[in-house]
């Protein structure tokens, strides 16, 4: 029996295959226009973040931040800033799509020609970082907006209801 989690990483995939064009790149016009109980959305539909001005970030960034530094800094470098064999991806997320983002990170990447290899492994199967993977995304779409610094964010949201009830679903505490 598939479960929800399979199910998602499956589609994700599909839409990386068929996928034709991008819905907007990450580093469009982050704006947040639209707040769901402290997730925010841009204009096009796709995750972003908020920061205050007082610095406070969303729960979602800085829940990516943690992630990200978790699973991905070991290749990408910290802070999304790159390493000799793995992109800096504060700087993908400059023409990266969220769509395109969530494909590459399900199904994984391989980029070989004469001067490099970069082989992205498939991540569709880790529920540490597909149950997160929006929030990772929105991270990095701060970083790529330098929106948030290199370091850890010293202040940010209450994590909201509903992302601990999505984050139970989803690693299957329920």
């Amino acid at each position: 029996m598939k479960s929800s989690f399979g199910a998602i990483a499956s589609a994700l995939f599909v839409v990386l295959c068929w996928s034709v064009v991008a819905l907007a790149d990450g580093s469009g016009d982050a704006t947040a226009v639209k707040d769901d109980d402290g997730k925010y959305f841009d204009k096009e539909g796709n995750p972003t973040y908020k920061v205050q001005a007082d610095r406070m970030v969303d729960w979602y960034t800085y829940s990516g931040f943690r992630r990200y530094h978790s699973e991905c800094h070991v290749c990408h470098g910290p802070d999304g800033m790159g390493s000799s064999y793995a992109p800096a991806l504060k700087d993908s997320l400059k023409t990266l799509s969220h769509t395109d983002f969530d494909g590459i990170v399900a199904a994984g990447r391989k980029n070989v020609n004469t001067a490099h290899e970069n082989v992205m492994p498939a991540f569709g199967d880790n529920k540490n970082v597909m149950c997160y993977v929006d929030d990772i995304f929105v991270y990095l779409r701060a970083r790529a907006n330098d929106a948030v610094g290199r370091t850890r964010p010293e202040k940010h949201a209450a994590k909201p209801e509903t992302a601990r009830k999505w984050e139970d679903s989803c690693m299957g505490a329920h």
